[in-house]
C-alpha cells in the first residue's frame, strides 16, 4: 500500500506539500499540484484516516448508543443525528444495544476504544451506561438523549413530558370529552411517568374523575397499544377518548378500534405523542404532541461540539418544548 512518502518521492516534493494538496489548506502552484495528483493516481494512494486522527488527536467521528425498537420515533431521531453529523463534517457510528446491559457496555467500550470524539446515549433507564467505563475516558464528552436522570458529567437533553401530557389531555377536555382514558408508557421510563402525571394533573384541574380501569400501562410499541385498547373496550362505561402516550401505541389503538368496528373520532377520539411522520398519513390523521426530532439531533451534536471546544464548561440541561398538533382524530363532543 502506497504511503504519503511514496507520493512525495514520485512527485519530487516534500511530504508536507503532498499534505497541503490533499487537505487543500495552503497555496500550492498548479504545476506542483498536478505533479502530486498524478503521483496519487499512479500509485492509487488513499490517505489514512487513522494516521490523520492520530496526528490531529480527533477522528471526526461521533458514536451513538441506542436501544432501538419498532417505534419509528427512534429512526427519525437517528436520521436527524446523522444529518447533523454530515453537515458538520462528522461520521456517525451507531450501536443498537437492544436493551441488553452487557451488549451496551461492550458497545460503549468499543466506541470509546475507537476514540470517537463524542458520544450520544439514548438507552433505557434500567440499563444506564457504566460509570466505570466512562470514567476511563474522561476526555470524551457525552450527551444523554433518553431524558433520563444520570449521575455523571454528561450534558442532558430532556423532553418536557409533564407539560406535553398535560397539553394532550387538555386538548381532549377542551373538545368536550369527559371520560378520558390513558394508555401510559412503561413506568420505569421518566418520560412515560411524566406524561402520565401530566394527564392526571389536567384531569384534576378540570375536576374530571379517572374512572376505574381507565389507566392502562403500555410498552411504547404497536402491540402494546393494540392490547391496551382491547382492554379499555371491555369497560363500562366505555371511554369517549384515549390519550396514548406515544404515537406507536396509537397505531395499535387504531387497529384495535378498526377490528371492533369503531370509527375515529365518532366512537373514540385518539390523542398521541411524538408526531412521528406516519401520524399525518393515518386515517384519520392523528392528533398528537410534536417532539422536534430533527432539532433534537442537531442540538445533541452541537452540544457535543460545544463540549469539545469548551471542555471546562458547566454541565448543561436542555429542555425541548412540546407543541400541540391538532388533526382529525379528535372531534367535538
Amino acid at each position: 500500500m502506497a504511503t504519503m512518502k511514496d507520493v512525495a518521492r514520485l512527485a519530487g516534493v516534500s511530504t508536507s506539500t503532498v499534505s497541503h494538496v490533499i487537505n487543500n489548506n495552503r497555496f500550492v502552484s498548479e504545476v506542483i499540484r498536478e505533479k502530486v495528483t498524478s503521483a496519487i493516481r499512479e500509485l492509487n494512494y488513499a490517505p489514512s484516516a487513522l494516521a490523520r486522527s492520530l496526528k490531529l488527536n480527533q477522528t471526526r467521528t461521533i458514536g451513538m448508543l441506542l436501544t432501538a425498537s419498532s417505534n419509528p420515533f427512534y429512526a427519525e431521531v437517528v436520521r436527524g443525528v446523522e444529518r447533523s453529523c454530515y453537515e458538520r463534517g462528522y461520521s456517525l457510528i451507531l450501536c443498537n444495544t437492544e436493551g441488553d446491559k452487557d451488549r451496551m457496555d461492550r458497545s460503549l467500550e468499543t466506541l470509546l476504544q475507537k476514540r470517537v470524539d463524542g458520544l450520544l446515549i439514548m438507552c433505557t433507564e434500567s440499563h444506564l451506561p457504566s460509570a466505570e467505563i466512562l470514567g476511563r475516558y474522561p476526555s470524551i464528552p457525552s450527551v444523554m438523549m433518553d431524558w433520563a436522570p444520570f449521575e455523571g458529567g454528561s450534558d442532558i437533553i430532556q423532553d418536557n413530558s409533564l407539560l406535553g401530557g398535560e397539553m394532550a389531555t387538555q386538548h381532549l377536555i377542551s373538545r368536550g370529552y369527559t371520560r378520558i382514558a390513558c394508555i401510559a408508557g412503561p413506568q420505569d421510563k421518566t418520560p412515560a411517568r411524566l406524561r402520565l402525571e401530566g394527564y392526571q394533573r389536567a384531569m384534576a384541574t378540570a375536576e374530571l374523575p379517572i374512572l376505574p380501569g381507565y389507566l392502562v400501562d403500555g410498552d411504547f410499541e404497536f402491540e402494546g397499544g393494540f392490547n391496551a385498547m382491547q382492554q379499555l373496550l371491555t369497560l363500562e362505561p366505555r371511554p369517549q377518548a384515549v390519550f396514548t402516550s406515544n404515537d406507536a401505541m396509537a397505531v395499535g389503538v387504531y387497529q384495535a378500534l378498526y377490528q371492533a368496528g369503531m370509527t375515529i373520532p365518532q366512537d373514540m377520539a385518539v390523542m398521541g405523542y411524538d408526531d412521528i411522520e406516519l401520524a399525518r398519513y393515518m386515517t384519520p390523521p392523528l392528533s398528537t404532541i410534536h417532539q422536534p426530532k430533527d432539532e433534537l439531533g442537531e442540538l445533541a451534536i452541537d452540544t457535543l461540539l460545544h463540549r469539545l471546544s469548551s471542555p471546562g464548561a458547566s454541565q448543561q440541561l436542555l429542555v425541548l418544548t412540546p407543541e400541540l398538533i391538532a388533526r382529525a382524530s379528535v372531534g367535538e363532543r
